[in-house]
């Protein structure tokens, strides 16, 4: 079949909740992927991050054939070989003392949601149903019906009340606004270190590191979304690590699954994460141990090639090129190592250069009408790079 053919299909059996690129990707290696009709591509969306090692990176596809002769899946009614050693490595190359296995990025943040509201209770003594969670404006933290409650993005939230109660939003980087609102009540702060569907928003510097110290000082959890800045993506192991501005959780996903599965977890130190127990909250596919061996693998690649040096590097390179193309219509670049954003004019389609870019070999996506995200592998090479570089040059001056 041809690409529209595939098209065709999705359109015609799927729920239309999603607005895909007229582009249809059957194969991929790497920093590339290929259509039906054999067009190769450079991915720049990466899959939302979930894609840090490159697609179909060998040593990751090695440790899933090897786990797939063995046993996929067990439940967490028994143990498996696998699940032990994956949280090992996980709090390792986290720096926590214990991590809870899920599958999805948004299952992570309503685990965080779930242990805050825990801990709030049995911890601080807060009376259960009073617990508030202050969360940012323009978020993005999944769409459960947890999540859509925190947004305010109308495409997410609309017609899908009741809402949960509990959560109170306030302006993203303004600490102050943070520690006004902090009241008996208030458990936990939820924010993205950098708000990556808002438009890749980085804050000022010295945000992170002042909620850190108001939440230390007025006794509440500080809990970072890291699903899509973490492992090495923003040229740091994690965002926080640029101002050393450690939360009490950090909820993780897409990239820890290496593009193989969807993995995800919460990571805490044991003072947080002793508010579970048997029965209070679990899944039956979360830590199954062919996830837990693509999940050490994926870490392993993140360490082994040093990604988060080569993300910042190339990240550094990305942004000062493109702020030098001559594009009327361009108003802003902005990012921190491989994920960055070009920030037109608003009112402007970002969509017609999304196409635009298709056309001339190179996927990305935009975001609220105006932005497209740039996010490559962060295996990409050099001379791939170099290659997007003038691809995105070519098409920014049609604009």
């Amino acid at each position: 079949m041809k690409s529209q053919d595939y098209i065709d299909l999705d359109l015609r059996f799927g729920a239309h909740n999603y607005h895909p690129l007229p582009v249809v990707i059957s194969t991929a290696k790497a920093c590339r992927v290929q259509d039906p009709e054999g067009k190769t591509y450079l991915d720049f969306l990466s899959a939302y991050s979930a894609v840090n090692q490159g697609h179909l990176h060998p040593h990751i596809v090695a440790a899933a054939e090897e786990q797939l002769r063995r046993v996929s899946l067990t439940s967490r009614a028994f143990h498996n070989d696998k699940m032990g050693p994956f949280l090992k490595a996980l709090c390792e190359f986290t720096g926590y003392e214990a991590a809870l296995p899920m599958n999805t990025g948004a299952e992570a943040v309503e685990t965080a949601i779930k242990a805050a509201r825990r801990w709030g209770t049995e911890i601080k003594g807060v009376p259960n149903g009073r617990q508030k969670i202050l969360c940012a404006e323009n978020n993005f933290h999944g769409r459960t019906l947890a999540a859509i409650s925190m947004s305010s993005d109308p495409d997410s939230y609309g017609n899908y009340g009741p809402y949960a109660p509990g959560f109170v939003k306030l302006p993203f980087d303004d600490a102050r606004a943070v520690e006004q609102a902090i009241d008996d009540d208030t458990v936990a702060v939820l924010v993205e270190p950098i708000q990556g569907e808002a438009g890749v928003v980085v804050p000022r510097e010295g945000y992170l590191a002042e909620l850190q110290k108001i939440c230390e000082a007025r006794g509440v959890l500080l809990v970072f979304d890291e699903i899509q800045t973490g492992f090495c993506r923003t040229g740091k192991r994690f965002a926080w690590h640029y101002e050393d501005a450690r939360p009490d959780i950090m909820c993780l996903g897409k990239a820890l699954g290496g593009g193989i599965l969807p993995i995800s977890a919460i990571v805490a130190d044991t003072e947080v994460m002793k508010v579970f127990t048997p029965g209070s909250h679990g899944s039956t596919f979360g830590g199954n141990p062919l996830a837990c061996a693509v999940g050490m693998a994926s870490l392993e690649v993140l360490e082994r090639e040093k990604l988060d040096q080569r993300s910042f590097s190339l990240g550094e390179q990305f942004r000062k090129e493109v702020e030098g193309i001559r594009c009327r219509s361009k108003r802003m670049v902005r990012g921190r190592g491989l994920l960055n954003a070009i920030v037109f004019q608003e009112g402007f389609r970002a969509w017609d250069v999304c196409v635009e870019l298709k056309n001339e070999g190179l996927l990305a996506k935009q975001t609220h009408g105006n932005i497209i995200r740039f996010a490559p592998p962060l295996v990409i090479q050099e001379k791939e790079m170099e290659e997007a570089l003038r691809i995105i040059e070519k098409v920014l001056v049609k604009f």
